[in-house]
């Protein structure tokens, strides 16, 4: 899979669970210790995200990193 298809997947699936939380990006930026600027990149699909960041996400969602990357439409871990 390349980059120009995981990163839009993985934007959308973030902003997402993110909404289903009923969460604030700068509350997401806070949990990634990051300004609300560049957490707003990360969701905009922008730039590339840390795997220790992927991982972070994945845990605090309760969903697998696959899940995140769109590796597989199944959350479950």
């Amino acid at each position: 899979m390349s980059k120009e298809i995981i990163m839009p997947l993985f934007s959308a699936r973030i902003k997402e669970l993110r909404k289903e939380r009923k969460l604030k990006q700068r509350e997401m930026a806070a949990l990634l210790k990051c300004t609300e600027r560049h957490y707003q990149t990360i969701e905009y699909g922008q730039v590339n995200v840390p795997s220790l960041d992927i991982v972070l996400l994945a845990d605090y969602f309760g969903v697998s990193t696959d899940y995140l990357l769109g590796r597989t439409d199944r959350r479950n871990m």
